[in-house]
C-alpha cells in the first residue's frame, strides 16, 4: 500500500472554489483500499513554497505529487501589456522570465526530489477556451511549461500533463482552479502514475543516452 502526498497551490487545494469533494478527496476516492492521500499543497503558493510545504512532509510517504509554477506565471502577467517594438523584443522579454521561472522552478524540482521518493510533476494548465485571451495566455504559459518540462524530464521525472487532462471548459471552476469535474480528471492521472496499467500505452522521454 502507499502514502501520496500532493504539494504544491490550488489546482490541489481548490476546496474553497467547488461545491463538492476537493482534489484529495477525489484521489483518495480513486485509489485502493489501503492506499492514503494527503493534502500540503498551499492555495497561493509559489514554486518557493513548495520548500515549506516539505517540512511537514508524513515520514511514511511512498510517493510525491507537485503542482505548481501557476501563481509564478501570474507574476509575469505584466509583459503582456508591456509596449515593444517588435516580436524579437517581446520574445526577449519572455526570455528573461523564462530563465527566473526555471531557476526557481529547478531549485524546487531538486528539494522535493532530494526526498528519495517516486515524484510526478504537473505542468501548468491552460486557462478555459472560452475566456477572453484564451490564445495569449495559452501561448505565453508554453514559456513556463517548457520549464517545467526541460527540469522533469532532465532528472528522470514524471510528468502529469494538466493541458491534456483538463481539456473541456467545464473542468475549471474559473480561471485559474479545477472544477469537481476537472478534480475527477486530476485524480484519476494521479492514480494512473501511482499505479501505471500494463495495458496503456503511455509516453515515454529519452533525455539522454
Amino acid at each position: 500500500m502507499g502514502h501520496v502526498v500532493l504539494l504544491g497551490d490550488s489546482i490541489f487545494d481548490n476546496g474553497r472554489y467547488v461545491d463538492g469533494p476537493d482534489v484529495v478527496r477525489q484521489v483518495r476516492g480513486a485509489l485502493p483500499e489501503g492506499w492514503r492521500a494527503t493534502l500540503l499543497a498551499v492555495d497561493g503558493d509559489v514554486t518557493s513554497g513548495v520548500a515549506r510545504q516539505l517540512h511537514s512532509l508524513p515520514a511514511d510517504a511512498t510517493h510525491l505529487v507537485v503542482s505548481v509554477g501557476g501563481n509564478d506565471a501570474l507574476g509575469y502577467q505584466h509583459l503582456l501589456q508591456r509596449p515593444v517594438r517588435g516580436a524579437a523584443e517581446a520574445l526577449l522579454a519572455f526570455s528573461a522570465a523564462q530563465q527566473d521561472f526555471a531557476q526557481g522552478y529547478e531549485a524546487m524540482i531538486d528539494g522535493v526530489a532530494a526526498a528519495g521518493l517516486p515524484l510526478a510533476v504537473c505542468t501548468i494548465y491552460d486557462t478555459p477556451s472560452s475566456e477572453p485571451g484564451y490564445a495569449v495566455i495559452r501561448t505565453a504559459l508554453s514559456f513556463f511549461n517548457d520549464c517545467i518540462t526541460r527540469a522533469a524530464f532532465a532528472r528522470g521525472v514524471s510528468v502529469v500533463d494538466l493541458r491534456l487532462v483538463c481539456d473541456d471548459d467545464g473542468d475549471y471552476a474559473n480561471p485559474i482552479e479545477p472544477s469537481v469535474q476537472g478534480g475527477v480528471k486530476i485524480a484519476a492521472a494521479i492514480r494512473a502514475f501511482l499505479l501505471p496499467d500494463p495495458g496503456v500505452r503511455r509516453s515515454s522521454v529519452i533525455a539522454g543516452s
